[in-house]
């Protein structure tokens, strides 16, 4: 099912947890707000459900038996970029970094509030939902921003470089489509944050740096050395217009 049927149907969600407690708990109040649940107790199983179902969006435990949270991340990110957000009892910066830069979409940690958890939750489906739909005929050269060989296309929610297709999250497009719009604009992290994650901004300039990393990792020939996407020391972040 395309993601822009889901307007008019649930959305479908997986919690990850060995902890049976924690994914009854967050079975409830998922369910109460309206979304369709499926579970799995380690990262091996959600690796599987995520390649069979239809899932829009994975809560995953962190320290899991059989695979942990992070390596599972990893090989779902082979074959889709659905939202994950880990859930991790651990506080620790280093902790949260390492989990964005395996591939995660965010990171609560334990014990969570449930309003929190359902702001994160709608925030990263509203993201996913955005990314995933494509409008129909628009007027050619509307809602494109093209630098040097970089075309972002927000009709068709699409990255091509050199004509290739380039494999984006929905937050690291909702980024670049933020520079790229603006080109030689300099964006600091908690511009991008509060305009991207749609929510006040603190202590964020970490998140959104590993984040930059990746879509430059993606868009850029020499990630070390980038063509387009650019810092400009003590201030942010911009994409150059070429």
């Amino acid at each position: 099912m395309k993601i822009e049927d889901k307007k008019m149907d649930k959305f479908k969600l997986l919690i990850c947890d060995d902890d049976a407690d924690i994914r009854g708990a967050l079975k409830i109040y998922l369910t109460g707000a309206g979304y369709d649940i499926v579970e799995a107790e380690n990262g091996k199983e959600a690796v599987e459900i995520a390649q069979k179902e239809d899932i829009q969006l994975i809560l995953m435990d962190v320290m899991m038996p059989v695979l942990d949270g992070i390596m599972a991340a990893v090989r779902i990110r082979e074959f889709s970029n659905v939202p994950i957000i880990f859930l991790s009892a651990k506080t620790e910066d280093s902790d949260r970094i390492l989990g964005l830069e395996m591939g995660g979409d965010d990171y609560i940690t334990k014990p969570f509030i449930p309003g929190e958890l359902f702001a994160r939750v709608k925030s990263a489906l509203r993201r996913y939902s955005k990314l995933g739909g494509v409008t129909g005929e628009i007027e050619t050269g509307k809602n494109v921003y093209q630098t040097g060989d970089l075309v972002v296309d927000d009709n068709k929610k699409l990255v091509t470089l050199d004509g290739e297709t380039v494999d984006l999250t929905a937050l690291e497009y909702n980024i670049l489509k933020l520079m790229a719009s603006h080109l030689d604009s300099v964006f600091s992290s908690e511009h991008i944050y509060e305009s991207v994650w749609e929510e006040p901004a603190f202590d964020t300039n970490k998140t959104v740096s590993v984040h930059i990393r990746h879509i430059r990792e993606k868009i850029e020939a020499n990630p070390k050395e980038p063509k387009y996407l650019k810092v400009v020391y003590g201030l942010g972040y911009k994409v150059v217009k070429i």
